[in-house]
């Protein structure tokens, strides 16, 4: 544990956004970056003085252009790469306007898929935790996305 303590430590809030459909938005990474190409749940680094649902908000309004309401934490995540360590705070969130379309600002493509079918998209070894919660507790997508409460801060 000393060497993890020696490497840069990033707080990402995550939001795993489901619609109406019962599917969840997924983003791939930009091929220039680190893990570039691989797929993610939207997100970014919580800023100081930040909580993890003002940073959710903020991030995927910068990243897909939407306002998002932002649900029930979902995991929290310590996961160890070779250069940082990383905590990921995932929340489950739906669209604060159904009208509303994400465009993919931050990410080379962006996708809606069942939780039966995200086996077929690769991930950061990070998320795979995000997916088994998502299977775990076997959650109602369909019920999250149809609640239109706006989120404000």
């Amino acid at each position: 544990m000393g060497n993890q303590e020696t490497k840069p430590h990033k707080k990402v809030g995550v939001a795993v956004i489901g619609d109406r459909t019962g599917q969840i938005l997924i983003a791939r990474r930009l091929m220039a970056g680190s893990m570039g190409g691989l797929w993610e749940f939207p997100g970014g680094k919580i800023e100081a003085n930040e909580t993890v649902v003002e940073c959710i908000v903020r991030e995927i309004k910068e990243e897909l252009a939407v306002t998002v309401t932002v649900k029930e934490p979902l995991i929290a995540i310590e996961h160890s790469y070779e250069d940082f360590h990383l905590t990921l705070i995932a929340h489950m969130c739906s669209l604060a306007s159904p009208s509303e379309k994400p465009i993919p600002l931050a990410a080379s493509e962006i996708r809606w898929v069942k939780l039966t079918e995200i086996d077929r998209y690769q991930f950061p070894a990070a998320n795979a935790q995000i997916i088994t919660a998502l299977r775990n507790r076997q959650v109602n997508l369909e019920r999250l996305g149809r609640e239109e409460t706006k989120f404000s801060i």
